[in-house]
């Protein structure tokens, strides 16, 4: 019962940070202030309505990260499989009263995988894409 209900939950998640994770769209109430390193083991992957989203077993507790479009993310050679040892470095939200992180930055295998800039726009959108091919 305890896999279903974080099923749910994911899928709850899911679905509320589908829209803000469109190209084009600006990642809603990404605070940089509210910055936190969580490090752990993905329990769980999910990956409806294009996105990828974690459930991220730490020490403390069991976080909900959503990352981004999952196409995006494996277009840059990233891939997330549940026993994975992840780090996350993201900005907590609430999303219909469920406590959030929203990546911007994830390291595996000691390589780092940027979501979005400092400011929480993501590399995926527009304006992400011009800020990256500067660089």
């Amino acid at each position: 019962m305890n896999t279903l209900k974080r099923s749910l939950c994911l899928a709850v998640l899911v679905a509320s940070t589908a829209m803000a994770q469109r190209p084009g769209n600006r990642q809603r109430g990404y605070d940089p202030a509210k910055e936190v390193t969580v490090s752990g083991t993905v329990d769980e992957v999910a990956t409806p309505a294009r996105g990828l989203h974690l459930a991220l077993k730490a020490a403390d507790a069991v976080h909900e990260i959503a990352l981004g479009p999952k196409a995006w993310v494996e277009k840059q050679g990233f891939t997330f499989a549940k026993g994975d040892s992840v780090q996350i470095t993201g900005s907590r939200m609430t999303m219909r009263g469920k406590d959030v992180i929203v990546a911007r930055e994830a390291v595996k295998d000691g390589k780092t995988l940027t979501l979005r800039d400092a400011s929480g726009q993501p590399k995926w959108s527009g304006s992400g894409r011009r800020k990256q091919q500067v660089n």
